[in-house]
């Protein structure tokens, strides 16, 4: 990295922060467990990955991907149908694999989380009262009987990289574990729900359209707050205000 003119804060908050320098991504993580799990998942998955360079805790050094994010967040995709049936199709694999050695959270603990989270934006008054009650009764679909694979975890659309309608790898996998794969498949498609059929035509499989409408309204209610204090604002266009409301 010798040379390198700059340092490109990718994202950063309280809790991690990921830097580019030159063609290394360094990822700053104080959770060492978060790190471990996202070693591990790598190695797993039957989809492309960043390599390791190196690890000395609390920095782990990853290669850059080739190509470009299949968006950039509150922003339209450029990316072809042909690249979302693409990464719909990683996905499939991915879901396909064997499961993952460490659990993940269960239905139980998302639907106790999730009342925990609607009581606190309606007692501080950070949504209207219909934007909540609704979306918390359409997110009840999510609460079934599933088989569980091996999920992604936080597969929104900057964690995907594609070069033209091929997927060159796929990033952060801290929240890797066993779960619901139709949840990788709401998080992907949240902010942009126009792809959705292009997703699921190259996942292959009968996908339940209304789960994964359901997993929009949990992904969103459960992070408006941590977006909040995280310095992030949650009520920007085509962010999980945005989602909530398009529920309506």
């Amino acid at each position: 990295m010798a040379g390198v003119a700059e340092v490109e804060v990718v994202i950063a908050h309280r809790e991690r922060a990921t830097l580019r320098v030159g063609d290394v991504f360094l990822k700053i993580d104080g959770d060492q467990t978060r790190t471990d799990v996202e070693v591990e998942a790598m190695a797993m998955a039957p989809v492309p990955t960043p390599a390791v360079l190196w690890r000395r805790p609390p920095v782990l050094a990853l290669a850059a991907l080739p190509g470009t994010s299949l968006a950039r967040l509150g922003r339209p995709s450029t990316a072809s149908p042909a690249a979302w049936a693409a990464v719909g199709a990683a996905v499939r694999r991915l879901h396909d694999a064997p499961l993952p050695p460490w659990p993940g959270r269960s239905l139980d603990e998302t639907a106790a989380r999730l009342d925990a989270e609607c009581e606190w934006l309606l007692a501080n008054d950070v949504l209207p009262g219909d934007l909540v009650t609704r979306n918390r009764e359409l997110a009840e679909a999510v609460f079934r009987p599933c088989t569980p694979v091996f999920t992604h975890g936080d597969l929104h659309v900057a964690h995907v990289f594609v070069d033209g309608d091929e997927v060159t790898g796929v990033l952060d996998w801290s929240e890797a574990a066993r779960g619901d794969g139709l949840f990788d498949l709401a998080v992907l498609t949240m902010r942009h729900p126009e792809r959705l059929a292009d997703v699921v035509a190259g996942y292959g499989a009968d996908v339940d359209l209304d789960v994964v409408r359901a997993w929009w309204s949990v992904r969103s209610l459960l992070a408006v707050r941590w977006l909040a204090e995280h310095g992030f604002d949650p009520f920007a266009p085509g962010y999980e205000v945005d989602v909530l409301r398009a529920r309506m």
